[in-house]
């Protein structure tokens, strides 16, 4: 009998488990569902109380009108332009920080990595501003330079990429030392390689964040020509009235490069959050 109930209430968690999962999953798609279906409407039908589901006729005018509005071939330049920059900046200059943190010692260290985690705890609206000025005074503005700029130094990468040096036993960087290395070959030859897995996790963190940074491009770049993907859907939306249909249509336009780099880098993707995760 203890065995039987046992079973049941077993068979019950699993019920439930894989109910509220559903759930989850159902309300995760909603929007990017909603999204797609509101392409191909009027805009009388996204305007709809109560709402209208399903199209009463499949339009593909929202999308030449979405594409006449929007240089979105530029957009796209712009967008692959800055998150590969980005990612080589970040990868570049997180390892060398990464690797100083973790393994050299010298003054002021534990000073200047509060410093980093400090930069990581505030919101990055603060840093617009001076980095802005820094921007409009090197005379980059409305440019990939300018898109850029924030990424060169990543206080995040900075400290994910210590904490994957640490994990390295000391005894290896000294193995180096004993076969003649300098401190700069046990770094690129030695000490580097062992962390790909951790770069790689960096690399797709990187160009998640600055795909979906919107708030930079709007203020930096004022040439619609020189806008992002996220920054140019922002000004479909008007002052008084916005056609969502038009906007879901960019929008869905918008998000083809980040689908396809997932479609082909899926196993990166899965293996860089759940590495994330164990650490």
């Amino acid at each position: 009998m203890k065995s039987k109930s046992f079973e049941s209430s077993r068979r019950t968690g699993k019920i439930v488990t894989y109910a509220a999962l559903a759930a989850g999953s159902i309300i995760m798609v909603f929007p990017f569902v909603w999204m797609v279906l509101t392409s191909f409407k009027t805009q009388e039908e996204s305007m709809k109380v109560p709402p209208v589901i399903f199209p009463a006729q499949w339009l593909l005018d929202n999308f030449s009108e979405a594409i006449a509005s929007l240089p979105f071939v530029n957009m796209y330049i712009n967008t692959i332009l800055m998150i590969v920059f980005r990612v080589i900046l970040a990868v570049i200059f997180s390892s060398m920080a990464g690797y100083g943190f973790a393994k050299l010692k010298f003054k002021g260290k534990n000073l200047l990595f509060s410093i980093v985690l400090m930069q990581m705890m505030l919101p990055s609206q603060i840093f617009i501003i001076p980095q802005y000025q820094m921007v409009a005074r090197l005379g980059i503005a409305n440019s990939i330079a300018a898109l850029v700029f924030p990424g060169v130094v990543s206080a995040f990468g900075t400290f994910f990429l210590r904490q994957a040096y640490l994990g390295i036993p000391n005894e290896v960087a000294e193995a180096a030392y004993l076969d003649g290395c300098s401190q700069w070959q046990t770094f690129t030859k030695v000490m580097f390689p062992l962390t790909k897995s951790s770069v790689a996790a960096l690399t797709v963190f990187t160009a998640v964040f600055a795909y979906g940074d919107l708030m930079w491009p709007l203020v930096v770049n004022s040439d619609l020509n020189m806008m992002t993907l996220s920054s140019g859907l922002a000004t479909l939306r008007g002052q008084f009235s916005t056609n969502f249909p038009v906007l879901m249509a960019g929008s869905l336009l918008a998000m083809l490069p980040m689908v396809i780099l997932y479609l082909f880098f899926q196993k990166q993707f899965i293996e860089g959050i759940a590495m994330t995760g164990g650490k």
